[in-house]
Formats: C-alpha cells, sequence, structure tokens
C-alpha cells in the first residue's frame, strides 16, 4: 500500500554481503562459530554460510541498481541458537529506502501506519529509542504499548511496552560499500522477526 516492491535474494551468502558490507567488523560476535552456520573451508580461505538476516538482499539490490529504493524483503534466516524461544530457522522481513531526501520523521512514519494497520489497532502507542546497530546510524528499537495483566497480552492498551523491531538511517559506511555516495544519497531500514509479530497479534504464548 505504500509503493514497496518484494525483493530476494540466495539463503547462501558469502562474507561480504551478510558481514562486511554491512559494516560488522571482523571481530563482531555475531561472525563467531555459535552464531554462525558456516560451510567447510573453500582453498581460497573463504566460507560461505547461511545468511544470518535478510539484510545481505539490501546489499545486493543496491550494488545491482540505481537508486532510489523501496523495498521490502521476506525470508528464512538461521543462527546457531535453539532454546524455548528460539529456533535455528525462522523467518524476518526487513524494509530498505535510499533516495535524496529520506530521513528519521519519514521512518517514524512508515512505521507507524504498518503497525497500526498490522495490529489492527487505530490508537497504538509506540516509542523509539536509541539502540544501536553496526549498519545503522542513529539507530533506534521500536516499542509498542501492552497489556499483560491477567496473564494475557493486549496490544495497545495499558501501560507495559514490548520491543518488536529495530530500525534507523543507513549507515554512510553500507552506502560505500554499494558504490553510493553518502553525500548525495542517505536512507532508511528497519527490520522485524515474522514469526514473532504473527505470535502477538494472534496471542500465541
Amino acid at each position: 500500500a505504500m509503493d514497496f516492491t518484494v525483493a530476494e535474494g540466495p539463503d547462501i551468502e558469502d562474507d561480504f554481503h551478510n558481514f562486511t558490507a554491512l559494516n560488522i567488523p571482523p571481530e563482531h560476535p555475531a561472525r563467531q562459530m555459535h552464531d554462525t552456520f558456516y560451510f567447510p573451508e573453500k582453498a581460497s580461505g573463504e566460507r560461505n554460510l547461511l545468511r544470518t538476516h535478510t539484510s545481505p538482499v539490501q546489499i545486493r539490490v543496491m550494488q545491482s541498481a540505481a537508486p532510489p529504493h523501496r523495498i521490502i524483503i521476506p525470508g528464512r534466516t538461521y543462527r546457531c541458537d535453539s532454546d524455548q524461544t528460539h529456533t535455528p530457522m525462522f523467518h524476518q522481513i526487513e524494509g530498505l529506502v535510499i533516495d535524496r531526501t529520506a530521513h528519521m520523521g519519514h521512518l517514524r512514519g512508515v512505521l507507524t501506519e504498518f503497525c497500526r494497520a498490522f495490529f489492527e489497532v487505530e490508537s497504538l502507542k509506540m516509542r523509539f529509542r536509541p539502540s544501536y546497530f553496526p549498519f545503522t546510524e542513529p539507530s533506534a528499537e521500536v516499542d509498542i504499548g501492552c497489556d499483560r495483566r491477567g496473564g494475557e497480552m493486549k496490544i495497545g492498551a495499558g501501560e507495559d511496552w514490548l520491543e518488536i523491531l529495530g530500525c534507523g538511517m543507513v549507515h554512510p559506511k553500507v552506502l560505500k560499500h554499494c558504490g553510493l555516495d553518502p553525500e548525495e544519497w542517505q536512507g532508511f531500514a528497519w527490520g522485524m522477526g515474522i514469526d514473532r509479530i504473527a505470535m502477538l497479534k494472534y496471542g500465541i504464548p
């Protein structure tokens, strides 16, 4: 409804698209074996991996076509993480806007309209908290208002808060990795777990 097009990419990725291009440094814990499913090492010393987020598709889109961009990216993602609230394969959806005038106000507007439509709550309380992600600056996490009284979760009422997604302005280093001049182009991005927000909407514990 907001004129986004769907973009997709491979589940098997390389280090550049999954980490380096997204400003994730070599020493970052996300690269470690306990977080990432790596394939056997190649003769060159490089190893492919199962993508840990859908963000590599953002990189591929920015590298393959000239801006402006306005895309959403649904897909499977993989992490070595398995307990009562995590599964090794889960689903994410991300959004990316790149143009010459995008700013945090536009990001807030897009996410506010999405959350109101998705949760079907017209007066949904939302707040944006400062956060940190290597690929965005400034970065924020988004909370929605909820009520946990009586052992049930009610979206849009009460005095409690629930974090649902991360977002921010695309880091200039990410733009440079994609061959874009950060003096000319800017944009914003966000990502969330599809499984998680579906469980919240339909009251699945």
